[in-house]
């Protein structure tokens, strides 16, 4: 019985796992759905296609970019950030600040819908992940020490974002 026991214990865990991740699946198709929004499905090798060896390493290894290297860090421009491997808009200029942090920093989504959120305690303590809602792809963090209106500080890869300048009308 005592060498079944580690087997029966993975196998658990592989079980309720694979449950949690088909309701956090059933919450994101029903989120994309209501704001009008179809799930971008890719394998790794379509996507190794599509990024650069940095994007893809931040956006679908989870990684992060060394601070003050991205070239959107300091970035200045008036219009919207994107998700560099959806397109889907993140980030308002009108939201972005200087943290001081190294990466671009928003203190606000265009949508909440358009962003995930995924805490852990993988370094000792917890840290919420944040990842594009349409593809999954990591972004970066968020903290609860950016400014007003909502003490949010999003800390964003450079390497998993664009950038759409606003056209006057």
């Amino acid at each position: 019985m005592s060498k079944l026991f580690p087997l029966i214990f993975l196998s658990c865990m592989f079980l309720a796992c694979s449950t949690k991740n088909k309701a956090q699946n059933l919450d994101v198709a029903k989120t994309l759905e209501s704001v009008g929004l179809q799930p971008v499905v890719k394998t790794d090798s379509e996507w190794k296609a599509e990024l650069n060896d940095m994007e893809f390493y931040v956006i679908r290894e989870k990684g992060t970019e060394r601070s003050f290297s991205g070239d959107l860090w300091d970035h200045k421009g008036e219009g919207v950030y994107t998700c560099r491997a959806c397109a889907l808009p993140l980030f308002d200029s009108k939201t972005k600040f200087k943290s001081g942090t190294g990466w671009p920093s928003y203190y606000e989504p265009v949508k909440s819908e358009y962003i995930r959120e995924s805490t852990d305690h993988i370094l000792g303590y917890p840290r919420t992940e944040v990842m594009c809602n349409r593809c999954g792809g990591h972004l970066g963090h968020v903290f609860n020490d950016g400014p007003e209106p909502t003490g949010l500080r999003y800390c964003i890869n450079s390497a998993s974002l664009d950038f759409e300048e606003r056209q006057d009308p």
